[in-house]
């Protein structure tokens, strides 16, 4: 650190201590502005038709209400009634698979999105994700 402190550097210094003025704290100014508004929606029991529709309306509320992430749980499908269908895998989840993809293929849907991302086990893990909504402007 240089040692050599102006003139002009000394007498700021000392007319900013003698006003006794209080800096602004610009981190706390920035998580104020910054919304971290997060719901999350449950589809157990619904069938794949419902559970899309409920989806879709449910990501455009959250947008118009500035909400910044979604957790959409969908289980694992371990007690789903694939069992009875012969030309459904038994260890295929519906909605755990369709669900996602769903979204991805609906374009007004993906213009609001940032992100969609697997779960923490704290959510729901692999029986859950997380879509992360772009800012309303």
């Amino acid at each position: 650190m240089n040692s050599n402190i102006s003139d002009k550097d000394k007498r700021d210094w000392k007319n900013f201590l003698e006003k006794n003025e209080k800096l602004p704290n610009k981190d706390l100014e920035k998580k104020e502005n910054k919304p971290n508004i997060i719901k999350s929606l449950d589809l157990h029991g619904f069938t794949l038709e419902d559970a899309n529709k409920k989806v879709e309306s449910f990501l455009i509320d959250c947008f118009d209400q500035k909400v910044f992430k979604v957790i959409i749980v969908t289980g694992k499908g371990l007690h789903s009634q694939n069992d009875k269908d012969p030309y459904i895998s038994k260890k295929f989840g519906i909605l755990k698979n369709s669900i996602p993809e769903f979204i991805k293929n609906n374009p007004s849907l993906m213009r609001i999105i940032k992100s969609i991302t697997d779960a923490e086990i704290a959510d729901g893990g692999s029986g859950a994700f997380y879509v992360f909504l772009k800012k309303k402007l």
